[in-house]
């Protein structure tokens, strides 16, 4: 089976496509965008997986960084950080 024979649906994405969707990706605001809609609505099931991929990666580091956060403020580690900081006068 050649690649011409593929389906729209299934044709595979180049290594500068996933590229350039990476670049996408990153720009803030639009990226976000970008990134919920290409996970929901493309017909291509590469770029909608890849997408979703992308999607679980952001929510998994949210939530990280999160249980990060809130564990550096269960156990202080944010008060002394602020300690040391006035002790050499930051």
């Amino acid at each position: 089976m050649s690649e011409n024979n593929v389906p729209a649906e299934y044709k595979p994405i180049g290594m500068w496509g996933y590229f350039g969707y990476e670049i996408l990706f990153a720009i803030p605001v639009v990226g976000l965008i970008c990134l919920i809609i290409f996970a929901f609505a493309p017909r291509n099931k590469n770029l909608k997986n890849f997408a979703r991929s992308k999607f679980c990666v952001l929510i998994l580091s949210f939530v990280i960084t999160v249980v990060l956060i809130a564990v550096a403020l269960a156990t202080g580690a944010i008060e002394s950080l602020s300690d040391i900081t006035e002790a050499f006068g930051m």
